[in-house]
């Protein structure tokens, strides 16, 4: 488990649900992947309005109706609707396509140069005094962001930052990672598996083998070894959520982990955030 900054624990692996929503025709599947996944334990779902425009929302209401207390639900503002006004709106859209009254953890989902913070913090303020939200954070936001955001009064409440993080994509260790971490801010890592690009890696491919494991067991077990860290990959398909789901047995030794750190090297300096 993880701890938010307040000290609620929550899980470590989660289910994302980018691209859920878009075909009706995978409604039921992408349903019944949420289910299960909830049945085993991943009771962490990370949405957001932007996902098929509401339509990934629509899709995670149905798979919670009637199991809602067992789920720690994520959703997110588009930055186009970050004012004070703009955001309270917004989150009251999102409460009604997941038919829930509570977001436990809302996030901005990037920010913009127009975006005013002090406005977006307030709006965030109004709406867990509302008991619309119990929690609020950021996505894609690096060490100057956050810095800024904890000057602002009421910013060293954020309760986690979701950023890019796997095995391709290791510049936050250079700062934002630690910096978070000092600071007991958990890290949502989203594109665990890198769009998909690390279940193709021959390099990866090869370690899974000699672990008895899958490249997606081997991507996840390395985010989730790590403190405060919480992965979010998407399935939609009940065999890929199992699949994932024994990523928390699978144990790395200090050779696997030098055998992914020289095929996966973390960059020597430090990079933009990467992004979707």
């Amino acid at each position: 488990m993880a701890k938010l900054p307040s000290g609620e624990p929550v899980p470590t692996l989660g289910q994302g649900t980018w691209n859920m929503g878009e075909d009706r025709r995978r409604r039921r599947a992408e349903i019944a992947a949420l289910n299960l996944g909830l049945d085993l334990g991943m009771r962490l779902i990370d949405t957001a309005e932007m996902y098929a425009d509401g339509g990934a929302e629509k899709i995670v209401g149905a798979a919670i109706a009637g199991r809602r207390d067992e789920v720690f639900l994520v959703s997110k503002v588009l930055p186009e609707h970050a004012t004070r006004r703009g955001t309270i709106a917004a989150c009251e859209r999102s409460l009604k396509r997941l038919d829930t009254d509570r977001i436990d953890l809302y996030l901005l989902h990037w920010r913009e140069q127009e975006v005013e913070l002090a406005e977006v913090l307030e709006a965030f303020t109004a709406l867990v005094r509302a008991g619309n939200i119990r929690h609020w954070g950021v996505s894609n936001f690096d060490v100057e962001d956050m810095q800024e955001l904890l000057r602002l009064p009421g910013g060293k409440a954020v309760a986690a930052d979701q950023v890019m993080y796997n095995l391709n994509r290791r510049g936050i260790e250079h700062d934002l990672l630690p910096w978070c971490r000092r600071r007991r801010i958990p890290v949502m890592a989203y594109s665990p598996l890198d769009e998909g690009r690390l279940v193709r890696s021959l390099d990866l491919k090869r370690i899974a083998q000699q672990l008895g494991a899958t490249p997606s067991q081997v991507a996840l077990a390395w985010l989730l070894r790590q403190n405060n860290v919480i992965a979010i990959p998407k399935s939609a398909s009940e065999a890929h959520v199992r699949e994932n789901f024994a990523a928390l047995d699978l144990r790395l030794g200090k050779q696997d982990l030098a055998a992914l750190d020289r095929a996966f090297a973390r960059p020597k300096r430090k990079l933009p955030l990467a992004t979707t």
